[in-house]
C-alpha cells in the first residue's frame, strides 16, 4: 500500500501539474467565480460559515477583506506557477483559496466540484522543488499526485452515494436531467431530450460510472489512461448539454496524465527556431549544389582559371 501511494513520478510531471493548478486558480478568480466580491453587498446576517469557518473562526466577510484576498491570491498563484519557493508560495496559496471558498459557499450553497482542487493545493507544498522536463523520480511527488487522484475519484465516488442517499432509486427514474434541460439545457439537449427513455438511460448510467470509477486504479497504464479520457468526454457532453463545467475537478483530474511531455515553451522555442532553418532550405539550389560528384560545375573553370595552382595549405585561395 505505501508501495503504491508514493510510486515514484518524473519532477517534470510534477512541475507541469504545479503551473496548471496555480494557473487555474488565478484563472478562477476573473473567469470562473469573480462573483464572490459582490458577496460584501449581502447583509452579514445572511453569512452562515461552513463547519470549517465556524471552527477556526473566520470573521464575516468585508469588502476590504475580500479585496485583500483576490489580490493577494492573484498574485501569488502567478508566482507560484513559476515554481519558484514551492513550500512558502504553496502554503500560501492553499489559506488563501480555502479562505476564498469559505466565503463563496457560506451563503447556502456548496460546490463538490472543488475538492479535487483543494486536494491538491493542500499537497501540492509537500512535493518540493521540481522542474519542467526533469525526469529523475520523485516519491514526494508521486504522494502528491496520488493524493489528488484519489481525491477525484472519491468527488465522483461519494456523488453517486449522495444521489442514492437523498434521491434513492427515484433519481435514476425520476426527472433529474429533464429538469436540469429545462432550467439551463442547449440546443443539444433538447434533441437529446426528444429520444423516448434516453434520459432515464442516462441517469442509470450517470450513477454506474460513478460508482465504478475507483476501477480506474486497477487498470494498467493505457487503459488507466482512456478510462480518464472517458471521464473528461463525459464532462464535455455535460457542458455541451446542461451547461455545467465542473472546471477545478477537470484541472485536478490533471494528476492523471503523464504532464511532462507537454511543454508549450520548448515547443515554441524549436518553432521559433526552425524559421531560419526552414527558409534556408527555400532557397533555390545552386550549380555547385546539382553538380554531379567529380565534375567541376559551371563557372568553376573560369575561377580555376584565374589560378590554376592549388592553394598550400593553410594560404587562401588566389593570389
Amino acid at each position: 500500500m505505501n508501495r503504491w501511494l508514493t510510486e515514484a513520478v518524473p519532477r517534470g510531471r510534477v512541475a507541469a501539474f504545479r503551473t496548471l493548478i496555480y494557473l487555474f486558480v488565478a484563472a478562477d478568480l476573473v473567469i470562473f467565480t469573480p462573483w464572490v466580491r459582490t458577496r460584501v453587498s449581502v447583509p452579514g446576517d445572511l453569512y452562515q460559515p461552513l463547519l470549517i469557518g465556524r471552527l477556526l473562526p473566520l470573521p464575516t466577510p468585508t469588502e476590504t477583506l475580500v479585496t485583500v484576498i483576490f489580490w493577494a491570491l492573484l498574485l501569488l498563484a502567478l508566482l507560484a506557477a513559476t515554481g519558484r519557493a514551492p513550500r512558502l508560495l504553496g502554503w500560501a496559496v492553499c489559506a488563501l483559496y480555502l479562505e476564498w471558498m469559505i466565503i463563496a459557499m457560506s451563503y447556502g450553497k456548496v460546490d463538490h466540484d472543488r475538492f479535487g482542487l483543494l486536494v491538491a493545493l493542500a499537497v501540492l507544498p509537500t512535493a518540493g522543488r521540481a522542474r519542467h522536463g526533469d525526469t529523475t523520480r520523485t516519491e514526494a511527488g508521486g504522494w502528491a499526485l496520488r493524493v489528488t487522484q484519489i481525491a477525484v475519484i472519491c468527488t465522483y465516488f461519494l456523488a453517486a452515494f449522495a444521489k442514492l442517499r437523498f434521491g434513492g432509486l427515484d433519481w435514476l427514474t425520476g426527472s433529474v436531467l429533464a429538469r436540469a434541460i429545462i432550467r439551463r439545457g442547449t440546443d443539444l439537449a433538447d434533441l437529446i431530450a426528444q429520444v423516448p427513455y434516453l434520459l432515464i438511460v442516462a441517469q442509470f448510467g450517470i450513477v454506474a460510472f460513478e460508482l465504478l470509477s475507483p476501477m480506474v486504479f486497477f487498470l494498467p497504464p493505457r487503459w488507466r489512461l482512456a478510462m480518464v479520457g472517458f471521464f473528461y468526454s463525459f464532462h464535455a457532453v455535460t457542458i455541451a448539454t446542461i451547461t455545467i463545467s465542473f472546471a477545478p475537478h477537470l484541472a485536478a483530474m490533471g494528476s492523471f496524465l503523464p504532464l511532462e511531455r507537454v511543454r508549450p515553451l520548448v515547443w515554441a522555442r524549436r518553432l521559433i527556431g526552425r524559421g531560419p532553418s526552414e527558409a534556408a532550405t527555400d532557397v533555390p539550389p545552386t550549380d555547385a549544389d546539382t553538380a554531379p560528384s567529380g565534375q567541376d560545375p559551371v563557372g568553376a573553370g573560369v575561377e580555376r582559371a584565374l589560378d590554376d595552382q592549388a592553394p598550400v595549405v593553410g594560404r587562401p585561395v588566389g593570389p
